[in-house]
């Protein structure tokens, strides 16, 4: 069982409708861990998202830790759930994780078909992350 995720699922359960969820989503960004301002550039940002995204990843004492930002305050508390559920797992852990929480709350058919793709988008760069910091540890 992930606890987490878990967790997330129970949180985003206490919301009968989505204009609350997303009001709690809105709520979540400021709890991103905030991505320094070198890293607001090209190189970090993610690909195929409607707003801009950044994501960086450091691996400290073999786990992997993410800082991200967005400017869109939705998109924030999407990649503030990301990280809150990536955060401090191994890489291999990251890279084999199924993202039983996105289904589960509803947040991938809930969302427009732009944000669902950035949505896949900051899950496949924050796992190619995590392959990399995995293929450099072998």
């Amino acid at each position: 069982m992930d606890r987490i995720q878990d967790e997330i699922i129970a949180e985003f359960e206490m919301f009968d409708d989505w204009l609350d969820r997303y009001d709690y989503l809105i709520q979540l960004s400021d709890t991103l861990p905030v991505i320094s301002d070198e890293h607001r550039t090209e190189r970090y940002m993610i690909e195929g998202c409607q707003s801009k995204v950044w994501v960086d990843a450091e691996l400290r004492d073999g786990r992997v830790y993410y800082s991200a930002d967005s400017d869109a305050l939705i998109t924030r508390g999407i990649v503030a759930l990301l990280t809150r559920v990536f955060n401090g797992r191994e890489p291999q852990e990251i890279v084999d994780l199924e993202l039983y929480f996105i289904e589960r709350t509803g947040l991938g058919e809930n969302l427009s078909p732009t944000r669902a793709n950035g949505l896949a988008a900051m899950v496949k760069q924050m796992r190619m992350y995590a392959l990399a910091y995995s293929l450099k540890r072998q």
